[in-house]
């Protein structure tokens, strides 16, 4: 499989009363065509903010100060703004989490996937409506020729969540990234939207980027995983090697916290203790150390701050293969 999509490096940072505050650091993705790469991490861990700013997204005054991002071999963060903005939409699309806002509520849906082709195609509205049809027929809309001309307001959210997806592949991306997209929905609606974006992915020959806090939806999802904490990459590989022997702490201690329903009534979940840190007063050293159970002195957790390593599966602890670090 090709590579499709290749974050190098990735650092993003907002103004602060002592210097520039980095959201994310140093990250380094890589995602192929076919195949879904699941970002996991707690909230505040840096997941939706590695994404919007590769595409030019992140919200003044924030702004990347290093790296790449590749789609295809070329920069998105080298482009021009209108450069960068055809890019967006034809080369690499994005579903953002919520379907409830997602949408602007006075326009009709068709209307809505219509400007996004046209904004990008030499087509005019006769020609932009009939593919909006084709597009809700494709996200398994009901009698699309109909709902074409809906407002958001009539459809559920799930519903809204499908719209959303044909505006992002409206223009056939090579790279789809999907932020949370089952964010507000109930757990049937979920696995519905789940299975339509593996289903287009797997047509379409696309990669995709799935952003997400469920464990389970990685499992069920995903090729392969990155586990952000503090801005970082901590942990990556494929989805079987991460889950049947994390390295990391951090990735051992969100594995425990999934509920087991074979355990006896009454059994407290295994939670993490603390909370992540503040971007601008991270703590020198591993930034997961003063929440890790296996944090020693003597490996420096608090002091050096560990790197990836590994072969294909990779984990920035300093204790990763010791006896008290184990799932």
């Amino acid at each position: 499989m090709s590579l499709a999509f290749e974050l190098r490096g990735l650092t993003a940072a907002v103004p602060g009363e002592q210097g520039a505050v980095r959201l994310v650091e140093e990250v380094s993705l890589e995602v192929r065509a076919g195949e879904t790469l699941a970002v996991v991490g707690e909230s505040g861990s840096g997941k939706t903010v590695t994404f919007v700013s590769a595409l030019g997204l992140l919200p003044k005054p924030g702004r990347v100060i290093a790296g790449e991002a590749l789609v295809d071999g070329v920069d998105l963060l080298r482009l021009e703004p209108e450069a960068l903005r055809r890019m967006r939409g034809a080369r690499i699309g994005m579903v953002f989490q919520d379907p409830l806002t997602g949408l602007n509520p006075v326009f009709r849906v068709g209307d809505q996937i219509g400007e996004v082709l046209r904004a990008h195609l030499p087509i005019g509205r006769r020609e932009a409506r009939a593919r909006a049809v084709e597009l809700l027929a494709r996200v398994q809309i009901p009698d699309p020729a109909r709902r074409v001309d809906d407002y958001p307001h009539q459809f559920s959210g799930g519903m809204r969540q499908r719209v959303l997806i044909a505006m992002a592949i409206a223009l056939g991306p090579r790279v789809l990234i999907a932020d949370e997209p089952t964010t507000a929905l109930d757990v049937t609606v979920q696995a519905q939207v789940l299975d339509l974006l593996g289903e287009l992915r797997d047509a379409e020959g696309m990669a995709m980027v799935l952003i997400t806090h469920d464990l389970g939806v990685v499992a069920r999802q995903a090729d392969r995983v990155a586990v952000m904490y503090a801005g970082r990459v901590v942990e990556t590989g494929t989805v079987r090697e991460v889950f049947a022997a994390p390295r990391h702490p951090y990735t051992i201690s969100l594995l425990r916290s999934i509920p087991d329903i074979e355990a006896p009534a009454g059994t407290k979940l295994a939670a993490i203790a603390g909370s992540p840190p503040d971007p601008a007063r991270r703590p020198a050293g591993c930034a997961f150390a003063p929440r890790c159970f296996a944090a020693t002195e003597q490996a420096g957790c608090r002091v050096e701050r560990p790197v990836l390593r590994g072969e294909g599966h990779l984990a920035a602890c300093h204790r990763q293969g010791e006896a008290g670090v184990a799932a």
